[in-house]
């Protein structure tokens, strides 16, 4: 067996290809100075433990001794765990994308001996298929042009530098003077962004776009606020359809709870079995929302259900959630998941007659022969057409998934990626906060401040680098970047929410007055994704878009709009307010693409809510307050150690619960029970309107 430089690393994925006959190098200075004293090209090939065609590319090419024996002559080779290293990740996917129009993973990159990129492109198959070339034969291609046409690699590198480095530029130059009042957030703009979401929505099955389709929860999210503040029937219309759709599809695993990355088609029928943490978070988080506003049980039991995943399947003993689980097992996609009728009838006896009705399970199966379990009405309108009890049929149901899941878990289970990533875990910590507010289930807010509790104690670095990125093994590794910052900002200040502890604020504002003081391009306003110092990457790249998972800049937006108030620096509130007027033609005319920017739009167009409660009683009061889907809001728990906050001057704790609702810290006449502040939240937002 052979056994490479990745044999002592950490990383699952890495450890994946440790075996393979072909000479990789993890990141860093050996690899980088072994090119540069033997002048030779480097191939780097990122991807990540969960990828199903990473896995394809190793069998086919990377296993092969003659496809290594060609690498390891003419190439200095790196495998990059993206997830370890998305600075890396993001540069080199950048210019495959300029160089190809398209990316993905595998990414697979050439580089000069300086690491400049000008060459690449994602899976490569063993032989010319589909017009594409085979890896042999872009590895001697490859070769060739780096001994014979040197001067031109060169050139195209530079270019491409070049061109990746203007491109930090993107949305922030509008044209026009960003304090003028052409660029004042206004309800018509708001209109023209919802508009432009809603044109590209499916409207029989949920989501945006054709397949494959993505859960776009930023999206969601933004509908669900401008119904809100709108009422506009469409826009919760769109975000309950896609939540429906998705709860009910093969993209939820039905069995065991939690989604996956994306489905192939357009129904959610078929998923991209991996499960991904931060994935898992954002739904979370919408269907919150979507329950708050609506009241609708599937949602609830989708959010137990997919927490309860969390809890089972990607929690460390002591602390901390993994980062997700691989789409194969024994080799196969999607193998764990899928089931044979006659391995259900076996398990469920009698009761798999209904219950196959009910998942579509038949014997021809819906997916390569098997059966991928979905919905096609959900259990209540199911039980009335068979006229069954809805409560009676939900109970019945959730027997049999148990059966199912207690013999599901005798099979060869996903590889676990067990890398504690510190962005994704405040991202679930945020979910979990919004759970308990939604809920008012106690355990969500315990699990959220163990897992914080964990990130502090065992991320947390010090000097220039104040946290770390990754987890593993007893390791804390590599420089946190701008959304590991901006993620945990955030889940800070809803920790601080729910329990009302200040200290999770005086810890937010610590962190934003790093972030800025080594994050900010100066004179800009903008964030780059690595930390002033960091010298292993030939660009600090600025990201602006919303993808699976928001920027770091937009959801630094929304933690300086928020704690501008909190701590009554209006300095911090003008930074957020630039940054999205410098972004306003992106946002309303590539909402898609800016989700979470799109929020924060709405926030400066209406403005925030400012709550306080205190007294006697606060706490129960404040779990009621934190029930409601109030968008735009900072909620502030008074008590005698917290009256040095701006916001709770002059509010003492009395005997008796006392419930402000403020707008630039100026307060109407407290009230004392939750229903008596929804009218007075109604009138403010009508005003706005």
């Amino acid at each position: 067996m052979h056994n490479n430089r990745l044999a002592s690393e950490s990383s699952p994925y890495l450890l994946q290809h440790a075996h393979n006959p072909v000479d990789w190098y993890p990141w860093g200075e050996d690899a980088l100075a072994r090119a540069k004293s033997e002048d030779k090209p480097i191939l780097i090939s990122i991807g990540y433990s969960a990828c199903h065609w990473c896995h394809v590319m190793e069998r086919e090419s990377f296993e092969d001794e003659s496809v290594a024996a060609i690498m390891n002559e003419h190439f200095v080779n790196i495998k990059i765990d993206r997830e370890e290293r998305p600075d890396l990740d993001h540069i080199y996917m950048d210019a495959v994308q300029a160089m190809t129009g398209s990316g993905g993973w595998p990414l697979n990159v050439f580089l000069t001996p300086d690491a400049r990129p000008f060459y690449g492109g994602t899976y490569f198959p063993p032989r010319p298929m589909h017009n594409r070339a085979s890896w042999k034969d872009v590895l001697t291609s490859i070769h060739t042009r780096f001994r014979e046409n040197r001067k031109e690699i060169e050139s195209q590198s530079e270019n491409l530098i070049a061109y990746l480095s203007s491109a930090n530029a993107f949305g922030g130059v509008s044209g026009k003077d960003e304090n003028s009042e052409d660029h004042s957030f206004s309800l018509e703009k708001l209109a023209t962004i919802a508009s432009n979401i809603l044109q590209t929505a499916d409207q029989d099955e949920g989501g945006f776009g054709r397949a494959p389709k993505f859960p776009q929860t930023l999206v969601i999210q933004f509908l669900l606020r401008d119904y809100y503040y709108s009422g506009r029937d469409e826009s919760l219309k769109q975000a309950c359809l896609s939540l429906d759709k998705m709860i009910s599809g093969g993209i939820y695993d039905q069995v065991g709870g939690g989604f996956a990355r994306y489905a192939t088609d357009s129904q959610w029928l078929v998923p991209h079995f991996e499960k991904m943490l931060y994935d898992n978070a954002l739904l979370v988080i919408s269907m919150c929302e979507a329950y708050q506003l609506t009241g609708k049980e599937s949602y609830k039991r989708c959010i137990t259900q997919t927490l309860d995943f969390v809890q089972r399947e990607l929690s460390a003993p002591s602390g901390g959630f993994y980062s997700a689980l691989d789409a194969d097992s024994e080799g196969e996609e999607g193998r764990y998941y899928v089931w044979d009728r006659r391995e259900i009838e076996e398990i469920l006896g009698e009761d798999a007659r209904l219950f196959c009705a009910c998942f579509q399970v038949t014997t021809g199966g819906n997916w390569e022969g098997k059966n991928i379990l979905f919905l096609r009405d959900d259990l209540d309108s199911f039980a009335m057409k068979m006229n069954l009890i809805p409560e009676q049929w939900r109970a019945n149901v959730d027997a049999c998934l148990q059966k199912l899941l207690e013999s599901r878990s005798r099979r060869v289970r996903p590889l676990l990626d067990d890398k504690i990533l510190l962005g994704w875990n405040a991202l679930m910590i945020t979910a979990c906060c919004k759970a308990y507010a939604a809920l008012g289930k106690d355990e969500y807010r315990e699990i959220a401040a163990k897992n914080l509790e964990f990130l502090w104690e065992k991320m947390k670095g010090s000097g220039i680098n104040l946290f770390h990125h990754a987890y593993q093994k007893g390791q804390s590794r590599f420089p946190g970047f701008l959304d590991d910052y901006a993620y945990l900002i955030a889940a800070l200040i809803h920790m601080q929410e729910i329990t009302g502890d200040a200290e999770y604020l005086l810890r937010a504002r610590d962190l934003t007055e790093w972030t800025i003081r080594y994050f900010e391009e100066e004179g800009n306003g903008y964030f780059f994704y690595t930390r002033e110092g960091q010298e292993d990457v030939i660009i600090r790249k600025i990201e602006m878009i919303d993808g699976a998972i928001p920027s770091g800049n937009s959801v630094m937006a929304s933690n300086l709009l928020y704690l501008s108030i909190v701590f009554d620096r209006p300095g911090w509130k003008e930074i957020a307010v630039r940054n999205c007027r410098k972004l306003e033609a992106a946002i309303t005319q590539y909402p898609g693409s800016f989700g979470f920017w799109a929020t924060q739009f709405q926030a400066l167009t209406y403005g925030m809510d400012e709550l306080v409660v205190s007294g006697k009683g606060a706490e129960e009061a404040l779990k009621k307050l934190l029930q409601n889907f109030i968008p735009f809001r900072v909620i502030q728990s008074a008590t005698p150690q917290n009256h040095s906050f701006p916001l709770l001057n002059g509010k003492p704790s009395l005997d008796r619960v006392q419930i402000f609702l403020c707008r630039d810290y100026t307060c109407q006449s407290p009230v004392s029970e939750i229903d008596e502040l929804i009218p007075l939240l109604e009138n403010v937002h009508k005003y706005k309107n």
